[in-house]
């Protein structure tokens, strides 16, 4: 295998576990644009340990997924006291925060990045990016996965069903913070070099994107979008400076004609999250 075609695979499956972090709150009615941020955590986490305190790869990414999580829950309290627009703007600005610190803390690096220690192949990220999936798949087949669409279905609906909404809202946040700071180890530990310039809140916007494009209703609309961001651009490499406007012009196309995504509840029953709180 080449090492361009393994650079695009590893790329797909971190886009991929990327798309999940950003669905899970979705799922739940918020829309976090601070997944760059977390997955900044999880990354220089990971990378410290393993330079700093000689921490294998395998631990390293663990213990920063965990940071991750924890950070996210910590500030999911006083961000999901917001809703809607303020909630999208308090997250962005969350990321950018988390950015703005890196940048300008020098024992990371700074502005001039950060060289991180230790390897990860793409057999392992591929890996990773498979259990993301199952487990998420999974995840809507428990109480907790039917508690989190209930939730975005109706807030008071739910509530009056005995669902405690602001613990499934911080749950649902956290499980995606977790998930952005596995995806920001990854990524760490296989190109061996980061910056704070790469987790900017354009990349949470694409990251949104790759829901919103493939069907934010859908189990399968993450991994289709991310599928899509991440090979159609390569796929239109031969347009040399056109593909970027080609591939903005096929993601308004799919927008336009299909408002909530490639696949939307109503399809085949294992791609669908149900109004009635349960996934079909």
């Amino acid at each position: 295998m080449s090492g361009y075609v393994e650079t695009i695979l590893v790329m797909l499956s971190i886009n991929v576990i990327l798309a999940y972090a950003a669905f899970l709150p979705l799922a739940a009615g918020q829309v976090n644009l601070g997944i760059a941020g977390l997955m900044a955590i999880g990354a220089y986490a990971s990378s410290y340990l393993g330079a700093e305190y000689a921490v294998p790869p395998g631990p390293a990414i663990a213990i920063g997924v965990l940071i991750s999580a924890a950070v996210s829950i910590v500030i999911a309290f006083p961000i999901l006291r917001t809703r809607d627009i303020y909630l999208a703007l308090a997250t962005l600005a969350l990321g950018e925060c988390i950015s703005g610190i890196i940048i300008n803390t020098e024992a990371l690096g700074g502005a001039a990045g950060y060289s991180v220690s230790g390897y990860v192949g793409l057999p392992w990220i591929a890996s990773c990016a498979i259990g993301v999936c199952v487990l998420v798949f999974i995840l809507f087949r428990t109480r907790l996965g039917l508690c989190i669409v209930s939730v975005d279905d109706d807030e008071r609906v739910a509530d009056l069903l005995g669902i405690h909404v602001r613990a499934v809202k911080v749950a649902a946040f956290s499980m995606g913070g977790a998930l952005a700071g596995l995806a920001g180890g990854l990524y760490a530990h296989y190109f061996s070099f980061i910056e704070g310039q790469h987790f900017t809140v354009l990349l949470s916007v694409y990251v949104v994107l790759y829901v919103l494009l493939g069907g934010a209703k859908t189990l399968i609309g993450p991994l289709a979008g991310a599928l899509i961001f991440t090979l159609m651009p390569e796929l239109l490499r031969a347009g040399n400076e056109w593909r970027y406007a080609l591939f903005a012009l096929f993601v308004i196309a799919v927008m336009a004609i299909r408002p909530h995504g490639l696949f939307m509840p109503g399809q085949p029953p294992w791609r669908r999250l149900g109004r009635s709180g349960e996934a079909r």
